[in-house]
């Protein structure tokens, strides 16, 4: 399928200080892609000039929540070409939160050329430095103005996107839940839907009433087993290897927690994936055996954490230094493959131009 581009007539790039901070997700830049869902196929794709939406208040994902979305990102090299990072894995992942979702799928093909013709337009928004780039978010609603309680006949898949700086958290402490989950078997926690973050939100605020920044999930059925760290996937590391929980209907399939088990692997770190029991972490506070724990996702890379709460027990982790973290470490492989810093053995660096 044939993608119909229509440029904007001026550019908005001159809005934004690019010497300053950019907070994630505050500026779009010139283009997005739309494509349209109805009578039972996809319509004509189109890259149109960034605009707002006019959508009917019926709309059904007002009411029934189906909306999926992805996170990827272009990086600029120091030659000034432009990469992404495993693009098709978020596709594949994309099209598997559809099916959940009772969504349409998109085509890969065009769902990838997209993506890369996006990019190409908006080449001037990709910023340089490390950990700056250019945050991609593709996402689908349904449509369809009705109120009844089916699937949308109507569905709307689009791609914005714009330049982040890298996220640092600082010292980030989290709350082990005993009682909030993010999600359930045989429910929507393997896939990227809006609803598995919205209902993050009011736990996650309670974290922060009692002195946290975000919250350690456990399983639905028995609190007993560590799951994810708020909305990113969850690495502990005791003793000298690093442990995170298995992927299944709760735990996103996370692209960088697979790129980090890869890396982990090649630079000779143990890891294991297996279910993690929090009488087993808090025990290993005890002993002092816990040398570091992060969330992985997207948007942060890795984001560690300084300490760890659950009921009556406060874990505070030491201060490693950089060169002695797992995190840090691997952090920084993966920053050098998305910086084409380094050669990629694993086909993970897709360039643009």
């Amino acid at each position: 399928m044939k993608i119909e581009v229509e440029k904007c007539a001026k550019t908005k790039i001159g809005d934004i200080d690019f010497g300053s901070a950019m907070p994630f997700g505050k500026y779009m830049s010139d283009h997005m892609f739309i494509l349209k869902w109805e009578n039972g196929q996809w319509g004509t794709p189109k890259i149109e000039p960034y605009h707002a939406l006019s959508i009917e208040p019926s709309s059904k994902v007002f009411h029934y929540g189906q909306a999926i979305f992805e996170g990827m990102k272009a990086f600029r090299d120091a030659n000034d070409k432009i990469f992404l990072f495993r693009p098709k894995d978020n596709i594949a992942r994309f099209n598997k939160s559809a099916v959940r979702m009772n969504m349409p799928e998109v085509p890969e093909d065009l769902f990838y050329d997209a993506v890369k013709q996006l990019v190409a337009l908006d080449k001037a928004w990709v910023p340089r430095g490390e950990g700056r780039s250019y945050y991609i978010r593709p996402f689908m609603i349904g449509c369809e103005p009705a109120l009844n309680a089916v699937p949308s006949a109507e569905y709307l898949f689009m791609i914005i996107g714009g330049p982040v700086d890298a996220i640092f958290h600082g010292d980030v402490t989290v709350k082990i839940a005993d009682h909030f989950s993010r999600a359930a078997n045989g429910g929507t926690g393997f896939a990227k839907c809006s609803g598995n973050y919205g209902g993050q939100f009011y736990p996650s605020t309670l974290a922060k009433k009692e002195g946290f920044q975000s919250v350690i999930w456990t399983d639905d059925a028995t609190h007993t087993h560590l799951e994810e760290a708020g909305q990113m996937n969850f690495m502990i590391r005791i003793g000298d290897t690093l442990h995170t929980a298995p992927v299944s209907d709760r735990i996103l399939d996370g692209i960088t927690r697979k790129s980090i088990l890869q890396l982990a692997k090649d630079m000779g770190i143990k890891t294991d994936i297996s279910p993690i029991l929090v009488d087993d972490v808090v025990e290993a506070g005890k002993k002092g055996e816990i040398k570091e724990a992060f969330g992985c996702g997207t948007a942060a890379v890795i984001s560690p954490i300084s300490a760890l709460g659950y009921k009556e027990h406060y874990m505070k982790l030491p201060k490693l230094q950089s060169e002695e973290t797992f995190a840090e470490r691997i952090r920084q492989r993966i920053f050098d493959i998305q910086y084409n810093r380094t050669a990629d053995p694993y086909g993970w660096r897709d360039e643009v131009l």
